[in-house]
């Protein structure tokens, strides 16, 4: 396979080059500030670090468009939706870390079921945004739900994009960025919020 393959992926891009996607490169400052923003919470670090490497990742990728990049941008994004099902069960409802990492797998394969079905990643990440506002309860159950409602429409944006093209040439991949940096925002500081309220809970702690 050749990793440095040019991608003519998304509306915007006409041409290989370093700016052949402007708005799609610049809109990934959402996830810097996203990430700026939780590190500055009490136990957003990790979560902080993750949102960065969505930034690099997506930024590269949209800049340079070539197949390794892709695969960071991808990957990179998988690795916070991973971390956060990982997370989810132990922070929220106390589930021992050991057992909480299974949420990984189980993710893993749900996606694969939706896969099958038509889906993939993005739809299953937004059908575990909606199970968890259904779950929680109060301030937690509205920010999931908001999350949720923002997502949705994030991904409208994100299938629409070559469908515009011929009356909107940038296309709407951008949205995609903007409204997703204010989902992943949402997510993790409804976990760091909820961790900082419960010590015992904080992803921080090495505990059984």
């Amino acid at each position: 396979m050749n990793w440095t393959a040019y991608l003519d992926g998304y509306c915007e891009r006409l041409t290989p080059g370093l700016w052949g996607e402007p708005l799609n490169s610049l809109s990934n400052l959402a996830f810097l500030i996203a990430a700026i923003a939780v590190w500055r919470q009490p136990k957003g670090r990790v979560f902080a670090i993750l949102i960065g490497l969505v930034f690099l990742g997506s930024t590269t990728f949209h800049l340079l468009a070539t197949r390794w990049s892709a695969a960071a941008d991808t990957g990179f994004i998988l690795v916070f939706v991973l971390y956060y099902a990982a997370v989810f069960p132990h922070v929220f409802f106390g589930v021992s870390r050991r057992l909480s990492w299974l949420a990984i797998p189980v993710f893993l394969a749900f996606t694969a079921v939706v896969a099958s079905l038509g889906g993939g990643m993005y739809l299953s990440a937004l059908i575990g945004l909606v199970v968890f506002a259904v779950i929680l309860k109060g301030e937690h159950r509205r920010r999931f739900a908001l999350a949720a409602g923002v997502f949705g429409v994030s991904l409208s944006f994100r299938t629409a994009d070559h469908a515009v093209c011929g009356n909107f040439p940038a296309g709407t991949h951008f949205v995609w960025h903007l409204l997703n940096g204010l989902v992943l925002y949402l997510t993790a500081t409804a976990a760091t919020r909820r961790a900082a309220s419960e010590p015992d809970a904080a992803p921080s702690r090495h505990s059984d």
